[in-house]
C-alpha cells in the first residue's frame, strides 16, 4: 500500500473567497472565481500558469470557460465534503505523471443563498428513493444519526460525551474573527445538550452550519515550488476510497471502511503513525463524525473516542481545557470546524485551507505552537467516501 509519491509535490497557494456566510450576490461560479483569484495570488501565480483544474460542485467544463483557461489536464471527481482531499492525491499524481505543471483546485457553494445549486436528491426511482427516503430519512441529520445510535449501543457512548465535540470546537472559533460563530461566545457540553433537538440524538449544536463560501488549492512540483511567494507546504502522504452510497448499506454502522483504507494509505506513503500527526482537521458534518475518524484513523481504539474526548481539565482562569481544544493534547478543527466556522455543504476545502495556514504560522489567535505535521480527513456522504492527507513545514 506504500505510495511512491509523497513529497513530490507541495500547495504553494490557498485562500478562500473574501468572505463567507450569506453572500445573496454572487453565484456558485461566482464563488469559485473569487476563490481562484484569491489562491491564485497566494502562490503569486496568474490564471494563465494553470494548467490543471480540479473543481466541484462546478464542473471543469463551465468552470474554464468562467475562468478564462484552456487547461490540459482535468479533474471533477465529486464524491462529496471529501472531494478536495481527493483531488490533492489526484494533482500530485498528475503533476508527477508530467500531465499538468499548476493544478488549480477549486470549489464554490452558495449553500445557505441556493443561487445556481441543484439538488442532490436522487430520483425517486434511484436507490435511495427506493431503501431509505420510504423509511423517513429527510435530510442528513437523519441520516448521519444511523450509526452514531449504533455506537451508543455497542460502545456505551453517550450524548454528553459526544457534546464535548460543538464545545471543544467553539473555543478555536472564538479565537477565528472570520468564524461565523466567533462573537457567539463560548458553549459548554450542557449547551449542547439544551439547544433544540433536530433529530435525536442531534440538537442544533449538534450539527454543521449552512452558508455561502468557497476556496481554491494551488499544487505544483516541489522543485517549482521553491521559487514561488510562500514556503511551500510539502504533500507527505493521501489516500482515497469509497464503500457504498447509502448509509443504510454500511457493513459495521460504527466503522467506516473508506476511512481505515484512505487513513491506511496516507500514513504509509508519508511513512508516519498517528502519534507523528500534531494537528487534525477533521470534517464535523456533526459532532459525531469526528469521533468515528479518531477511531478508524488510529488515533484512539475503537469504541473510545466518547471517554477519550470527555476528560477535562481545569485552566487557570476556572475554564474547561478540552482534549482537542486549545491547550489540548490534539489540536483540531481549529479554525471552528463545520460546526462553528463555516460549512457550505462540502467542507473539504476549508479543512484543508486551515491546515496549510497553521502550517505556515498565519493562524493568529488560534495557531498551533510548533506544528510541523498535520492530517486532514473527511467523508463523502455519509461516511460513504473518504479522502486523506497528511501536510508538513518541513
Amino acid at each position: 500500500m506504500t505510495g511512491k509519491l509523497g513529497r513530490t509535490a507541495a500547495i504553494v497557494g490557498a485562500a478562500e473567497t473574501n468572505r463567507i456566510g450569506k453572500l445573496p450576490e454572487m453565484s456558485r461560479l461566482a464563488l469559485h472565481a473569487q476563490a481562484a483569484r484569491n489562491a491564485l495570488a497566494d502562490a503569486g501565480l496568474a490564471m494563465g500558469d494553470v494548467d490543471g483544474l480540479f473543481c466541484t460542485p462546478a464542473g471543469p467544463n463551465e468552470l474554464s470557460e468562467y475562468l478564462g483557461i484552456v487547461p490540459r489536464y482535468v479533474d471533477g471527481t465529486g464524491v462529496g465534503g471529501c472531494s478536495y482531499m481527493i483531488f490533492v492525491r489526484h494533482a500530485v499524481a498528475a503533476i508527477a505523471a508530467g500531465y499538468c505543471d499548476v493544478a488549480l483546485i477549486v470549489h464554490g457553494e452558495s449553500g445557505r443563498s441556493w443561487i445556481d445549486m441543484e439538488s442532490a436528491a436522487g430520483p425517486p426511482s434511484g436507490p435511495n428513493g427506493q431503501f431509505e427516503a420510504p423509511f423517513g430519512t429527510s435530510g442528513a441529520a437523519t441520516t448521519y444519526s444511523l450509526p452514531v445510535m449504533r455506537h451508543f449501543h455497542q460502545y456505551g457512548t453517550t450524548k454528553r460525551q459526544m457534546s464535548h465535540v460543538p464545545a471543544a470546537t467553539r473555543e478555536w472559533a472564538v479565537l477565528n474573527p472570520r468564524a461565523l460563530m466567533h462573537s457567539a461566545g463560548r458553549i459548554t457540553p450542557e449547551d449542547v445538550e439544551a439547544s433544540p433537538v433536530i433529530c435525536y440524538p442531534f440538537n442544533r449544536l449538534d450539527c454543521c452550519l449552512v452558508a455561502d463560501g468557497g476556496g481554491a488549492l494551488v499544487v505544483t512540483s516541489m522543485e517549482r515550488a521553491r521559487d514561488l511567494r510562500k514556503k511551500p507546504v510539502p504533500i507527505l502522504g493521501t489516500g482515497e476510497a469509497t464503500a457504498h452510497r447509502m448509509v443504510a448499506m454500511m457493513r459495521d454502522l460504527t466503522t467506516s471502511e473508506s476511512t481505515v483504507l484512505s487513513g491506511q494509505q496516507a500514513f504509509a506513503e508519508a511513512g508516519l503513525v498517528p502519534a507523528d500527526i500534531d494537528h487534525l482537521m477533521l470534517y464535523d458534518a456533526f459532532s459525531f463524525t469526528p469521533m468515528m475518524f479518531l477511531e478508524d484513523l488510529g488515533f484512539v481504539p475503537k469504541g473510545e473516542s466518547g471517554p477519550f474526548l470527555a476528560e477535562t481539565r481545569m485552566a487557570d482562569n476556572g475554564s474547561l481545557i478540552y482534549k482537542t481544544g486549545p491547550g489540548g493534547e490534539l489540536p483540531m478543527n481549529t479554525n471552528g470546524g463545520g460546526l462553528s466556522y463555516c460549512h457550505s455543504g462540502r467542507y473539504g476545502m476549508f479543512a484543508m485551507i486551515e491546515a496549510v495556514q497553521q502550517l505556515r504560522g498565519e493562524a493568529g489567535k488560534r495557531q498551533v505552537a510548533n506544528l510541523r505535521t498535520s492530517l486532514v480527513h473527511g467523508p463523502g456522504r455519509q461516511f460513504a467516501a473518504a479522502g486523506t492527507v497528511i501536510l508538513s513545514n518541513d
